[in-house]
């Protein structure tokens, strides 16, 4: 395009290279004609013989298939389409935004009609997700607060732990307390997820945010387990491995 720039201009059916881009989720051809053009493409951006879409009408509608499943997971794929109508609507017209097309609807009013069926089926992989991990969770939860009344050794007649003084001890009482502290943030953040409106904006930022903090918490947790599981064992088994 540096060498011929007015191939943004250039259309085949109607679709300039920016519509073409848009329609096909292309990132990078998009990034390059808008940084060369600026907003100045989008001044031929009103399609009459396609339904009179303009460039937001074309983002609201569903990616193509070999798109859309670049992402793993019907609630992902949702996020990645609202930031692809987002990152959009940031660059068009401000008249765009409420504009007709022939159907008598916005782009927001496209958007929705065009993912119903992915809005359903993100809704119930996030449930089914959230479930799942919630029941880890919960039992992380049970075995962390089990073991830390029921110290390895046993205690003395003060109540003391018969092991305070050693450092695997410790590595224990640190990796356990780690364990259940993250489990309980897991289970909070799915909890919170089982609970949500699942609207569909809360597909971009909301709901990801919270599975992400959940899986990582969860991961934080079972990796703290490990590290519990195996301090105890060196403790039990000291005159083995010392």
């Amino acid at each position: 395009m540096t060498i011929y720039p007015y191939i943004i201009w250039y259309h085949v059916d109607g679709y300039y290279l920016i519509l073409e881009a848009i329609i096909q989720r292309q990132e990078q051809v998009y990034n390059l004609v808008h940084q060369m053009s600026g907003h100045k493409v989008f001044v031929a951006a009103q399609l009459h013989e396609k339904g009179n879409d303009n460039a937001l009408h074309l983002a609201a509608k569903l990616s193509p298939p070999h798109r859309l499943t670049v992402v793993t997971g019907a609630a992902l794929q949702m996020q990645r389409e609202l930031q692809w109508f987002e990152e959009v609507n940031k660059f068009v017209r401000p008249s765009y935004r409420e504009a007709l097309n022939k159907m008598g609807k916005t782009p927001r009013m496209v958007f929705i009609d065009e993912h119903k069926e992915l809005l359903k089926e993100g809704q119930q992989w996030m449930k089914d997700t959230a479930s799942s991990c919630t029941v880890v969770a919960a039992l992380t939860i049970t075995m962390a607060f089990a073991a830390m009344f029921t110290v390895p050794g046993g205690t003395q007649v003060d109540g003391k732990p018969l092991f305070l003084n050693y450092n695997t001890f410790m590595l224990f009482i640190i990796s356990d307390a780690t364990a259940l502290f993250s489990s309980s943030t897991s289970t909070l953040m799915f909890l919170g997820i089982l609970t949500s409106r699942f609207a569909e904006q809360d597909f971009l930022y909301y709901l990801p945010k919270r599975l992400m903090i959940g899986l990582l918490s969860l991961f934080m947790s079972i990796a703290a387990t490990m590290i519990t599981f195996s301090a105890t064992l060196v403790l039990v088994l000291r005159d083995k491995v010392t």
